[in-house]
């Protein structure tokens, strides 16, 4: 599937032309949502669409797991998000002919996502059989304050007709449904169980709406879903089945007449409490919406959102395509979290069900290091979450004979859910990327880490590895049969990310329980166990090809067999063309791995590793990820390669936007929307937030002019402003005076007296890096 065509502007993200074939991408990069509800980005009319979907964050169903071969502690049930009932359709009828825009041909048709409003709008204009020219206008949004609300006024006006226009508006609520298309398996016991995923409960039916409540009947979930319109210039009846809430609006319009619907949908759901209780807090949420009003919604709306621009707007002279792209990431990541409660953040978020709506590492890897700088109070969250999963992480590791506490793989409630043990279980880094998260949300906001559970995640992990770990007769430490990041090297020795997460882990764990020591002590931490924690990490062993002067990404890798990219151009992905027997021990990298470490363990190495190790691994990564572009933009700019890294960046950034990676149209790669962020500001702009004081390295690519960013550090908030003149930083918010190091030097900033430095020119000791034949970056 392809992308639409959208206009380039810095507040819009605009397709001027609805072209019914790229509904599938559109609908995802125009989902809304707020972390707790999601709608795609569908036609109001439901046909044509891509895949219809209304998301509540947490709501899952059980499915069993199937294995050719029996296997001790591989997981026996998969998770799938659902797609819950969906409040968004408002079919129209116009003198009995129904508005499908793959027949009538519209005389206009064009919806623009506007990144100020918080809104989908949409026009359609049309003719009808009968003559009547009619232009239908629908705005949407999902409230960024009252969590549990939708709500889209749809208006219908008579533009020129013979006679009066019979307009008629069946508006929906349709129960849940599954869509198989985004669970990856294919058992049929998988289908049996989410074709039916849901128990009718309760069906209630009011002069203007009603409500729906459907129980999971695996997981046990209660949803309720509570709708309500407002209807100026119709007629209005309801009517209510097992599973559907219709309410009609029929009007004759004269030219010029409309009719006007505001409908607005309210959500709850619960593994405990009763139909009653989920039924009373949608129609509560639907209740205040109706009090605020259409108008007050809107307010509120761009009252958020003035807030989030702000605290977090991203600005860049001489590129507008980046511009746009770069504010819709920081819109999407907002939107993904802001009103998420006691749930994860899926890959996809709330914006399609590709990877069955699960949550992986580069959540905690991508999007929380980037909510913690600038939504901090949303990171926290959702480490709370992840904290309150430690039980379960707990009987995991028991499962698979270790110590403390492993986290999954991929998982909604905690549990683990990965079938496929090469690239899940093995994959221990998740551990200390989850620690990572916590230990950054501290330093960032200063902020006690056991205010989020935090405490127990870095012991209980550092448990984990030292029952991994092994130290051979040397006294090396070493972790054998890990994955790392790439996963076209799977189950090796030594995968120098892992070993350096461990060790960071291992000493983050001993620093924090030498800080809280009584807290420790509840959770049977002595000094005899941390010692030991920081004796593995001093020995923790990192492989090195003295011959060729790099780090081989695991034990022996810079020894396997070269790659034969030349001959491989159109054999991307290369997992879809190549069996795993052939890449596995292949010099060919899926996604930045080795590279990785240089950014998030940059304290172990030096200048003149950085640069040979990025142009070793640049030449054999070929970005089959999502998540590659934005490291490698990273460390190409660390490595003082700024337009490599602008190169890097623009992919990242228009990922979902231009479908680079082909399956957009399964929901936006969250991951790789906070990675766009992170690569502008931790790439571009140098920051780096890992030690006592914020520090920042600008680059200016040579193609633009001037970019500015904002975080928060420590409760105040910085803007960040780049210029060929130099670097200004001004303090917006909270006291100073705050100390920031721009390329090495302190620079005191305070809310009267801005701090300024020289843009310093890039000093490569390499050559600029190049990469695989064919892979150069896409966009």
């Amino acid at each position: 599937m392809t992308a639409p065509e959208l206009d380039v502007d810095p507040w819009l993200v605009r397709e001027p032309h609805v072209d019914p074939d790229t509904v599938g991408v559109a609908e995802s990069i125009f989902t809304l949502a707020n972390g707790y509800v999601g709608i795609r980005g569908t036609f109001d009319e439901v046909e044509p669409s891509g895949m219809r979907g209304t998301y509540l964050s947490g709501v899952y169903e059980i499915h069993p797991l199937s294995y050719p071969e029996g296997g001790y502690g591989h997981p026996e049930e998969g998770q799938a998000m659902l797609t819950v009932a969906d409040g968004s359709p408002l079919r129209l009828l116009v003198d009995g002919i129904v508005l499908d825009v793959r027949e009538v041909r519209p005389e206009a048709h064009e919806r623009s996502l506007d990144l100020r409003a918080g809104t989908l709008d949409r026009r359609v204009r049309w003719t009808a059989q009968s003559g009547a020219t009619v232009e239908v206008t629908s705005r949407r949004l999902v409230s960024l304050v009252e969590r549990s609300v939708c709500a889209v006024r749809y208006e219908v006006r008579v533009l020129d007709a013979p006679s009066a226009a019979h307009v008629l508006v069946r508006s929906e609520l349709a129960a849940g449904e599954v869509t198989p298309a985004g669970v990856e398996n294919d058992d049929p016991r998988v289908a049996a169980d989410l074709d039916r995923a849901f128990d009718p409960r309760a069906q209630i039916g009011t002069a203007n709406g009603g409500t729906l409540v459907e129980r999971t009947r695996q997981s046990g979930i209660t949803i309720a879903a509570t709708v309500a319109h407002e209807v100026d210039g119709g007629r209005v009846g309801t009517d209510v089945d097992e599973q559907h809430v219709v309410t009609t609006v029929a009007a004759d319009l004269g030219p010029g007449e409309s009719v006007t619907i505001v409908k607005v949908i309210g959500y709850s759901w619960s593994h405990d409490a009763g139909s009653d209780s989920v039924v009373g807090e949608a129609s509560a949420a639907v209740s205040s919406a109706l009090d605020l009003g259409w108008e007050g919604l809107l307010a509120r709306q761009r009252a958020a959102l003035d807030e989030l621009w702000a605290t977090a707007d991203v600005e860049v002279d001489g590129d507008p395509e980046l511009q746009q792209a770069l504010r819709y990431a920081v819109f999407q990541l907002f939107c993904s979290a802001a009103c998420i409660s006691d749930a994860p953040v899926g890959a996809k978020g709330l914006t399609g069900i590709g990877y069955s709506g699960h949550t992986f590492w580069d959540v905690e890897g991508f999007v929380l290091p980037a909510l913690t700088l600038l939504r901090p109070d949303a990171a926290a969250r959702l480490l709370r979450w992840r904290a309150a999963t430690l039980d379960l992480a707990r009987e995991r590791a028991r499962t698979l004979g270790l110590e403390g506490a492993s986290f999954p793989w991929r998982t909604i409630s905690g549990r683990e859910t990965s079938a496929y043990w090469p690239a899940s279980t093995a994959a221990m880094h998740v551990n200390a990327d989850i620690s990572r998260a916590f230990w950054l949300h501290q330093n960032v906001t200063g902020e006690d880490l056991e205010s989020l559970g935090g405490l127990a995640v870095l012991v209980e992990t550092a448990r984990l590895w030292m029952s991994i770990g092994h130290e051979d007769a040397a006294g090396g430490w070493h972790l054998f049969g890990m994955t790392g990041p790439d996963e076209y090297t799977g189950v090796v020795d030594d995968n120098v990310f892992t070993n350096l997460m461990a060790r960071r882990n291992l000493r983050w764990a001993a620093e924090e329980c030498r800080r809280s020591e009584a807290r420790a002590s509840e959770l049977g931490v002595d000094h005899a166990e941390t010692a030991a924690w920081r004796a593995a990490a001093d020995a923790v062993h990192v492989p090195w090809d003295e011959g060729l002067r790099v780090h081989p990404a695991n034990a022996n890798f810079t020894s396997y067999r070269e790659w034969r990219f030349e001959d491989q151009r159109d054999s991307y992905p290369v997992q879809e063309h190549q069996h795993y027997a052939t890449f596995y021990r292949r010099q060919v990298l899926k996604q930045a791995d080795l590279v990785q470490a240089l950014w998030w363990c940059r304290d172990d190495f030096t200048d003149e590793e950085v640069a040979r190790d990025l142009d070793y691994y640049e030449a054999r990564t070929v970005r089959d990820s999502s998540l590659s572009a934005a490291v490698q933009s990273v460390v190409c700019a660390q490595a003082q390669h700024p337009d490599l890294a602008l190169r890097h960046l623009r992919e990242c950034a228009l990922v979902d936007l231009r479908d680079v990676q082909g399956d957009t149209s399964g929901g936006l790669h969250l991951a790789a929307v906070a990675g766009a962020w992170l690569a502008f500001v931790a790439g571009l702009g140098g920051l780096r937030e890992d030690h006592e004081e914020l520090e920042i390295a600008p680059l200016l690519p040579s193609s633009l002019t001037r970019t500015a960013y904002h975080v928060t550090w420590r409760g105040r908030v910085l803007r960040v402003e780049t210029t060929r003149e130099g670097t200004t930083v001004t303090l917006l918010r909270g006291e100073g005076p705050v100390t920031v190091l721009v390329d090495g030097a302190p620079l005191s900033v305070t809310a009267d007296a801005p701090g300024r430095a020289p843009l310093r020119a890039p000093t490569p000791l390499l050559d600029e890096p190049r990469q695989p034949a064919g892979r150069e970056p896409r966009a």
